[in-house]
């Protein structure tokens, strides 16, 4: 066993078992309530299942963009945040935003950058930081409202901190970060000189009618911002796959330049069914907040 340990790879070696998988087979075999893996408890929409059924039917099932996907997104990312997206340049489409949080983290992050993470965290974070070569450096959220320490988060700078990582509306908490919090964040990367990836995936689905503000939305932050999202949880759809991630161009394009070497395109049927949802009434993605 040892000797084909050897054969593997030193990021494959140091990669475990996701507990989340572990426990969601578990889960599936025990046919018991599955707390492991976070997706929604109601069902997709009809309409935009049927649009991916017509999707199908349609024959859009070879490899494809669907370029409407990012001109949707920019029109949103204005609306809720007022920022200025180009869609032929700055978003990029991805299987997903955890693969878009990994091509990300391969197109900024070289070896020994340090990574700046809020804990408690999803695990494919660190993952990913680690397979670039990162060193993630862990700053804890204190219970039990996770409010964020400045001076905790402050101290884990150094000379070699490349990027900070922020998850809001928070998994696992539901903790939506405050616009004070956002602040003293969006200064030290503003003051160091850093970059932001942010996971919004959860930017609509909120508790006690809390607001999501984007990082990107902070002076000096939109050019220093990588978002990256998806319609998993916006529309109870995690296992189809289809995210992005909004960048400046530049950034984008290396993103892109990696989904396309490692996936080369998210499932076609379910990029045009995105569309439909992504044109959903603004009464749909308010029902989300409690």
């Amino acid at each position: 066993m040892e000797e084909k340990r050897d054969l593997l790879s030193s990021v494959a070696k140091s990669i475990t078992a996701s507990p989340i998988q572990e426990l969601s087979h578990l889960a599936q075999r025990c046919n018991a309530i599955n707390l492991a893996e976070g997706f929604p408890d109601f069902p997709a929409p009809s309409h935009i299942k049927d649009a991916a059924i017509s999707a199908i039917n349609s024959d859009f099932n070879q490899y494809r963009q669907v370029q409407g996907i990012c001109d949707h997104v920019a029109i949103i990312m204005n609306q809720m945040h007022g920022l200025d997206v180009n869609p032929l340049t700055d978003v990029a489409i991805c299987c997903g935003q955890t693969e878009a949080f990994a091509a990300a983290a391969f197109a900024i992050i070289d070896k020994g950058d340090e990574v700046v993470l809020f804990d408690p965290c999803y695990e494919t974070y660190e993952g990913c930081i680690k397979m670039a070569g990162g060193v993630p450096v862990y700053v804890p959220l204190d219970p039990p409202h996770w409010t964020l320490d400045p001076n905790k988060f402050i101290k884990s700078f150094s000379g070699r901190t490349k990027a900070v990582i922020l998850n809001s509306p928070h998994n696992p908490t539901g903790k939506v970060f405050t616009k004070d919090e956002l602040e003293i964040i969006a200064a030290e990367c503003r003051t160091r000189n850093c970059l932001a990836i942010t996971d919004e995936v959860y930017e609509h689905i909120t508790f006690n009618s809390e607001k999501h503000i984007s990082l990107a939305s902070f002076p000096g932050m939109r050019e220093r911002t990588i978002i990256t999202s998806s319609l998993s949880k916006t529309f109870s759809v995690t296992g189809w796959r289809v995210g992005w991630a909004i960048a400046p161009a530049f950034i984008a394009s290396a993103i892109r330049n990696i989904h396309v070497k490692v996936t080369d395109s998210a499932p076609a049927p379910f990029q045009e069914a995105a569309l439909t949802a992504l044109r959903s009434p603004s009464e749909y993605f308010e029902s989300l907040r409690s």
